[in-house]
């Protein structure tokens, strides 16, 4: 019994509240042991819901599009946290808000909560359209053509619950910069967008195929000039050839990055352009007023600020202030220590914000905020209140300003500590190099793991966890040091180079060594990638080798950062122990699910998503029977293949026509009604007969 009914009955979206319904009764079915764990770890990793190194409890990742969230959704946030998780905001690199220890049972309820606020937890995580990032200084960016928000949240909308998404090899990131400054770093994304205007019309470059990851691959140009309303259809054509063709099986292999790199750009091109004739739209228009202007505030205080720390004031404009393209306002952003805010103090923050500032604010690729639409007159104000709370300190985006994942505090994928590393580093920074709170050149990343969450792998200064065995094989925590990534213009960059690994302890020492070595070696304004290059890497392999030399090691190398016993390899556990599962039982069981879909669909004259509900029943009923005989396709192309082999060539299932091009209609017809419906019968009808061979196969045996 749904123990949340008034908060269902509060929202506005049949839609919505039909969702957490759902999510509730598939939570209430794993309890239960009737549905199988991999099954249901996919459902609920697609609602935002992420088991945590701790067992028993899940960290929620909410969705905010292009990291924009107003004061009033912040602090139903932070209500949130306080209800159900830890009283803490953290802001990741994909410009979502994270809380941690949720129980699971408590998740449908609290993701209604949300969407009293219009927030949604719905494909933060898993194998889908991940949050769509973008620049958080679109729409007020001097350098920009014209805001890229629009697009950004159109592409959400667009994205979020559409069938052609729902259950791919691995996530999809997108992003859109600004200018070709391409702060949103594109080029480390399935797709990324960079906005440019041609004969007077605006469109994008269009960059394909990046990613960091444990093997970082830089997207290539799939296009110099795509016109504003092709950016949608296309990206539709480039997700239904990723779900169709993409690896499924190892999951290291399934991202778009490494088809690209299988079948090369032309012919990913071509598979994409055999979509066209399917896809729902040929062209799409983006609403440019697709979300209310934000509030900004008239008033301006008429008493004085006297009582400030000048200097610190003067840095903080330095660094954290800059001018808005509208003028007479500016924007200002918030350095986070790890991207961490508690509950009690984002409430104040967003007190502050509505005093001063619009009441919408952009979350930053570096775990930080964008006050917008700041008064001149008002920003000794808007310091003053900042600094009381800690939240005026200068350096944004600097040196001093490390990004950083949660790592081994709350993820299964950690291996050594990222977090209270980072603080060490940033005591170094502060401490004995001052002055490199001005330098917004060089990015320092950790990860907690080779997976690159905190984004080592495009740093100047990048670590990531690890381990070293020394020669009793008794276990440190260790850092792989990379050194000389970054960003470039226009959707290029450079991924960072793998120098070294030191024991944990050692990462101040490095620090020290690099910096030190860049004062003195570094020709003025010189970056540090091209100072990098300029040395070369053995130079600073030799300047940093004696440090991975464990000959000699000291008691405390042996304990991680934050911890107070020697280090332990965590391996990560399943979240939910249950019962075995009849697996071909399951995908049938589902195959029906998506056979009703799809009559729904048709029903709401959606057509191309009735058609993929159709095609997706196909591919769950072939993958369904090849379980019988232990065949386990790693694509749906696949799939489609071995069915003809294993089943139609040999005899074992009649089928009039070649399976795979029976099933491959759906990107050679429109997505009409009248093809919906037959493709539809043919679905259901091979569904129908699968359940016949099934049962006849089992009374066999």
């Amino acid at each position: 019994m749904l123990s949340f009914r008034t908060e269902l009955e509060d929202l506005n979206n049949p839609i919505v509240a039909n969702d957490i319904i759902t999510l509730e009764k598939k939570i209430r079915l794993f309890r239960e042991g009737k549905i199988d764990d991999e099954k249901f770890r996919s459902l609920r990793l697609a609602r935002g819901i992420y088991g945590q190194r701790q067992p028993g409890v899940q960290m929620i990742r909410i969705k905010l599009p292009f990291g924009r969230v107003t004061t009033k959704q912040l602090r139903r946030i932070a209500d949130i946290s306080d209800e159900y998780a830890s009283s803490n905001l953290h802001a990741t690199t994909r410009q979502d808000i994270q809380i941690h220890f949720v129980s699971l049972d408590k998740t449908p309820e609290l993701w209604a909560k949300l969407e009293q606020d219009e927030i949604t937890l719905r494909e933060a995580c898993g194998n889908t359209v991940r949050n769509i990032t973008a620049s958080a200084t679109a729409g007020i960016d001097p350098k920009e053509l014209f805001d890229v928000s629009p697009y950004a949240y159109e592409t959400f909308k667009y994205f979020l619950r559409n069938p052609v998404c729902q259950e791919m090899g691995r996530k999809f990131k997108i992003a859109f910069s600004s200018s070709e400054d391409d702060t949103a770093y594109t080029f480390i994304h399935d797709l990324g967008f960079i906005p440019k205007l041609q004969d007077g019309k605006r469109g994008f470059k269009v960059v394909i195929g990046g990613g960091l990851g444990a093997n970082p691959y830089l997207a290539q140009t799939a296009y110099e000039f795509l016109e504003e309303d092709q950016i949608i259809p296309f990206t539709e054509s480039v997700i239904r050839v990723f779900d169709r063709y993409g690896e499924r099986n190892r999951r290291m292999k399934a991202r778009l990055k490494f088809l690209l790199d299988e079948i090369g750009l032309p012919e990913l091109m071509r598979l994409v352009a055999e979509e066209r004739l399917a896809i729902k739209h040929k062209r799409y228009k983006i609403d440019y007023d697709s979300y209310p202007d934000p509030a900004v505030p008239e008033f301006v205080p008429q008493n004085p600020v006297t009582d400030i720390d000048e200097e610190k004031y003067q840095q903080w404009l330095d660094t954290n202030v800059f001018e808005q393209k509208q003028e007479g306002f500016f924007g200002v952003y918030v350095k986070l220590p790890l991207g961490n805010l508690s509950s009690d103090r984002a409430r104040q923050f967003a007190d502050i914000v509505d005093s001063f500032a619009s009441t919408e604010l952009r979350i930053t690729v570096n775990q930080g905020y964008l006050i917008r639409f700041v008064r001149a007159e008002v920003l000794r104000h808007l310091f003053a209140a900042l600094d009381k709370m800690q939240l005026a300190e200068p350096g944004f985006d600097s040196v001093a300003d490390i990004t950083a994942c949660p790592g081994t505090e709350s993820c299964n994928l950690g291996i050594s500590d990222s977090t209270q590393i980072s603080l060490a580093l940033e005591k170094v920074i502060r401490e004995e190099f001052p002055d490199f709170i001005h330098n917004s050149d060089i990015k320092i990343k950790i990860s907690g793991c080779p997976n690159s969450c905190g984004q080592h792998g495009l740093a100047g200064i990048g670590f990531h966890g690890s381990t070293i065995k020394d020669k009793q094989g008794k276990i440190l925590p260790a850092l792989v040091v990379l050194l000389g990534g970054g960003k470039l213009q226009n959707g290029n960059g450079i991924i960072s180079d793998k120098l070294i690994k030191i024991p944990s302890r050692r990462g101040p020492d490095a620090l020290r060594l690099l910096l030190t070595d860049y004062e003195a070696n570094a020709f003025d304004g010189e970056y540090y990638h091209d100072y990098f290059q300029r040395l070369g890497r053995n130079h600073f392999y030799t300047l940093l080798k004696p440090l991975g030399d464990i000959t000699n090691t000291s008691p405390i190398e042996y304990i991680d950062w934050g911890q107070d016993n020697n280090f332990i390899l965590h391996t990560a556990v399943g979240e939910c122990a249950g019962v075995i599962i009849d697996l071909v039982s399951t995908l049938l069981y589902e195959t029906e699910e998506k056979i009703a879909w799809s009559k729904e669909a048709i029903e709401k004259k959606l057509y191309a998503d009735a058609i993929y509900h159709s095609y997706s029943a196909f591919i769950n009923t072939a993958k369904a029977l090849l379980l019988t005989k232990e065949v386990k396709p790693s694509t749906q192309i696949q799939t489609l293949n071995d069915f003809q082999l294993h089943f139609v060539d040999s005899g074992v299932f009649p089928f009039a026509e070649n399976f795979k091009e029976h099933v491959l209609r759906i990107n050679k017809n429109e997505p009409t009604e009248d093809f919906a419906s037959a493709f539809l019968a043919d679905a259901q009808n091979f569904m129908e007969q699968a359940f016949a061979f099934k049962n006849v196969e089992k009374v066999s045996a």
